[in-house]
């Protein structure tokens, strides 16, 4: 299941404090800030998707991730692979390393990564 944009946007917030009740969030928004009931509904919707639990303090509820950062952001990634470049991983290699702008330094870099993959997998 995907998240819209507002609620990556909250998400990444959720991540970033680990755990964290309602008004932390929207103080962690910048200004204009959403309304706190704004905040609330989305929260709402990201538990019916099974992306946030809560513990309950009194009237207050504690938010925590239930989904990795790293998982959710893979799954997405493979997504746009499959939907996006024929599920080819070496298209979207292709386009990224010439699309990106990245400078000769970063593509440096990342061949070294590349490398250090290719060393593990042969093991």
């Amino acid at each position: 299941m995907k998240l819209s944009k507002t609620e990556e946007q909250l998400m990444e917030l959720i991540w970033n404090h680990e755990k964290v009740f309602l008004k932390d969030l929207v103080d962690s928004f910048p200004d204009p800030k959403p309304a706190t009931t704004t905040i609330a509904t989305l929260l709402k919707r990201m538990q019916d998707k099974g992306f946030v639990g809560y513990t309950l303090f009194g009237n207050s509820r504690e938010y925590y991730p239930l989904v990795n950062k790293d998982d959710y952001f893979s799954k997405h990634m493979k997504g746009i692979i499959k939907n996006y470049f024929g599920n080819s991983t070496l298209q979207f290699a292709s386009f990224f390393t010439t699309n990106s702008n990245m400078t000769a330094s970063e593509l440096e870099d990342l061949k070294k990564i590349i490398d250090q993959e290719i060393k593990r997998k042969e093991k």
